[in-house]
């Protein structure tokens, strides 16, 4: 199972449109939607929600609970073997 979390903007028609790719082509999957009306500040009103129009500041900290480590060893050739078919 995965999970997939987008942030969506619902126009007057009153339907929730989404276009999400999964990487999977002729397969059955089950989908389940659950969604929570968000709140916006006045300042970010009428502003669109891609990442384009995200401060860069904003995004300060993301990483905290898994943070990216770097060191001198540089990255291991062995690790692009972990992921061998892992999105078929």
């Amino acid at each position: 199972m995965e999970s997939i979390k987008v942030r969506k903007h619902i126009r007057q028609d009153g339907i929730l449109h989404l276009d999400i790719p999964v990487g999977l082509t002729e397969r059955e999957v089950e989908v389940t939607v659950i969604y929570q009306p968000v709140s916006l500040d006045n300042a970010d009103q009428g502003k669109s929600l891609t990442p384009v129009s995200v401060p860069l500041e904003n995004l300060y900290g993301v990483c905290a609970d898994d943070p990216i480590i770097l060191d001198d060893r540089g990255i291991l050739e062995s690790l692009d073997d972990e992921l061998v078919r892992a999105f078929d």
